[in-house]
């Protein structure tokens, strides 16, 4: 398998919380170094073990958590739970088959047996695999599950309604200083409204989801900083050194997270499947270049001391900046 994508969302110089939403297949994704079209929902890389450890000690530890549906109509969790299993054998290389039954995933060792009407597991087989040993004590609750666990991306379900629009279903065992508990329920201006400087894109909110719904399907990227690689960083997780009081800057540790986020629609459904899947790099791999390292902080002085608070930045980025500018 091939290694991940490095994406440089800051490059532009400016940290921005927006829709920034490019049509997946159409638009050019510029925080590429070869500025490619990319056509996939899901990413399948070199990485996937570390996914596999990280998603089943979350799921071990206290996947009510992480997962969960709140008025999940059937016909729309249907063609959620359809589409993630077909693309993610079609994006995978062969790695994983689906046959409108049976999902079978190489690397797992896994054979189950989904009803996608019941959002069921009907039976699973296991076998020797690269990855077998980390999911050998996971037994799958749903059919989301078994494919949220397949897939390096976590998983949610927008739901729309007369009323408005809702998160209907979470898989999301990577969260970034969030707990899913919390958004599940709730519209698209509540769950995002924590988000320092969300207030503009909140303010389209209704037109997003329509989009969303009907015109896409889209991929956005969001990013941040953090002072360690690990990728669930639930509020209730076991704490590490990332936003703690006592971390400083160290620039041998900190990292690059960017979430690659894709948006597919079920217009039939009234909802859609939004996908986030986190890619974490090493500082000194994603500024390389005086060119980096000056795009990335004039980003950090752009932000507002709102977003660098929220961003658990205030700690680190005098020291940050301090670092990036030696480099420029």
């Amino acid at each position: 398998m091939r290694p991940p994508v490095l994406y440089r969302p800051f490059m532009s110089g400016r940290y921005e919380v927006s829709a920034g939403l490019y049509r997946l297949g159409a638009q050019a994704i510029p925080w590429r170094e070869d500025a490619a079209v990319e056509t996939h929902t899901f990413a399948l890389d070199d990485t996937h073990t570390r996914f596999v450890a990280s998603k089943a000690a979350a799921h071990r530890r206290a996947l009510h958590e992480y997962a969960g549906e709140a008025n999940l109509r059937p016909a729309l969790r249907v063609a959620a739970l359809e589409f993630i299993a077909c693309t993610l054998a079609a994006d995978s290389g062969g790695v994983i088959t689906w046959d409108g039954e049976t999902l079978t995933h190489a690397l797992l060792g896994w054979t189950a047996t989904l009803d996608l009407n019941r959002n069921s597991v009907e039976a699973l087989t296991r076998s020797d695999a690269p990855a077998a040993a980390l999911v050998a004590d996971l037994q799958p609750v749903s059919a989301l599950d078994v494919l949220g666990l397949g897939a390096q991306e976590d998983l949610a379900i927008i739901a729309r309604g007369p009323h408005g629009d809702w998160l209907a279903a979470t898989h999301v065992l990577s969260p970034q200083h969030w707990d899913p508990r919390d958004k599940l329920g709730r519209d698209f201006v509540a769950v995002h409204a924590p988000v320092a400087g969300s207030g503009p894109m909140n303010a389209t909110a209704p037109r997003l989801v329509d989009a969303v719904i009907t015109r896409g399907p889209f991929v956005r990227f969001a990013w941040g900083l953090s002072m360690t690689d690990r990728l669930d960083h639930h509020p209730a997780a076991p704490p590490d050194a990332d936003r703690h009081a006592d971390t400083p800057f160290d620039p041998e540790r900190a990292h690059l997270r960017v979430e690659r986020q894709t948006l597919t629609g079920f217009p039939a459904a009234d909802g859609a499947l939004f996908t986030i899947r986190p890619y974490t790099f090493t500082l000194r791999d994603a500024v390389r270049t005086p060119h980096h390292a000056r795009a990335l902080a004039a980003a950090m002085r752009s932000m507002t001391p709102e977003q660098v608070t929220y961003k658990g930045l205030d700690g680190v980025l005098p020291a940050l900046l301090t670092w990036l500018d030696t480099l420029c």
